[in-house]
């Protein structure tokens, strides 16, 4: 089956603190809620410590258009997937020109050329490169890019597959939207960038491992629930893409989580006891602590999905990769089984197992 053999990862430059942002919303919000210090203590109950944006954090004070946005967009996604790019094959001392197929995730911009045709031109890949750009599936992307990637492999045995998720979710940051889904947002969201290679049953044994046990990618599974279009996405704007996020979200993965997980694993005659490590999407506290009672996780199973949250908040579809990266790190039993979950619009939920 085909191996997770390394993940990079990309950081922008402006680290905000979690204290900065909840003064910031004060100032914004104070004439849009009566109750509004009761809903500023989401700052508080994310529990994230800080995060980091492409934008210094005068930038979000004003208003901008669409199109400067987009701009910026673009501009970022290019350094910081290269950067991700080039941090994930260092570590197998691989090359772009190696690379045999290119998955490239985001939801947080737009561009035709998809920004993966550009990565292509800036890092010198190859002109056989399969390219497969995803936009619109959020949160969830991560996940789906590994199970894409994984189809890419088995159908295309002798490939190295690299898939990368860039997410710029502050530029969506619309200024005079004083929704309570964009507080929350405010609270929550932020950039960054993530890259796995995936290499297939006939590729050579790569020269460095990052890791002491590469894991084998099993199967994947993908399920949209009917009629949950308003769950989470964006509504297009004049200013832009403007957050579209349902309070409900907890509340629908306590409900439909673990029989989309127990049909997931009964295909490979698993059971939920038989799946020793979690590798969710750091969606928020309250997605987190759903899991936890959805799945019944033993204390401390979603340890380094916290972490992530706590130091990045939620960067979208490239979180889950910066917590499959801590995963890899540590050490693993022969034949140990992890779950891959993360949920995204649609309403989606994006599955991929894997094993050591």
């Amino acid at each position: 089956m085909p191996l997770i053999a390394s993940i990079g990862t990309a950081l922008p430059p402006y680290e905000i603190k979690q204290e900065e942002t909840r003064n910031f919303a004060r100032k914004l919000f104070k004439d849009s809620f009566h109750d509004l210090e009761r809903l500023l203590k989401v700052f508080e109950s994310t529990e994230i410590d800080k995060r980091y944006f492409c934008t210094p954090k005068e930038w979000f004070e004003k208003e901008h258009s669409w199109e400067e946005k987009n701009n910026l967009f673009i501009e970022n996604a290019l350094c910081l997937g290269a950067e991700a790019i080039t941090d994930c094959l260092r570590k197998v001392n691989l090359k772009p020109a190696e690379l045999d197929a290119f998955i490239c995730v985001t939801s947080t911009g737009i561009s035709t050329p998809s920004i993966d045709a550009y990565l292509y031109n800036l890092l010198g890949m190859k002109s056989g490169l399969i390219r497969l750009p995803i936009w619109g599936l959020g949160c969830a992307g991560g996940v789906s890019g590994i199970a894409r990637g994984l189809d890419l492999a088995l159908a295309n045995p002798e490939s190295k597959v690299l898939v990368c998720c860039i997410e710029i979710c502050g530029l969506t940051f619309i200024f005079n939207d004083h929704s309570k889904a964009n507080l929350i947002a405010t609270s929550l969201f932020a950039d960054g960038a993530a890259a796995a290679l995936i290499i297939g049953d006939q590729v050579n044994p790569l020269n460095v491992s990052a890791y002491e046990r590469i894991p084998r990618i099993l199967c994947s599974q993908s399920f949209t629930w009917p009629d949950t279009l308003g769950v989470m996405g964006w509504n297009v704007q004049k200013q832009g893409l403007m957050v579209i996020f349902s309070k409900d979200i907890p509340a629908l993965i306590i409900k439909n989580m673990k029989p989309q997980v127990e049909s997931f694993i009964h295909k490979r005659k698993l059971t939920p006891e038989d799946i020793s490590r979690y590798i969710t999407h750091p969606g928020g506290t309250k997605v987190l602590q759903a899991y936890e009672k959805a799945l019944n996780l033993e204390v401390g199973a979603l340890d380094l999905a916290k972490e992530v949250l706590k130091n990045h908040g939620n960067m979208s579809s490239c979180s889950v990769l910066y917590v499959l990266d801590k995963e890899l790190k540590r050490k693993h039993e022969q034949d140990e089984y992890g779950l891959m979950l993360a949920l995204g619009p649609g309403f989606s939920s994006e599955q991929v197992l894997i094993q050591w």
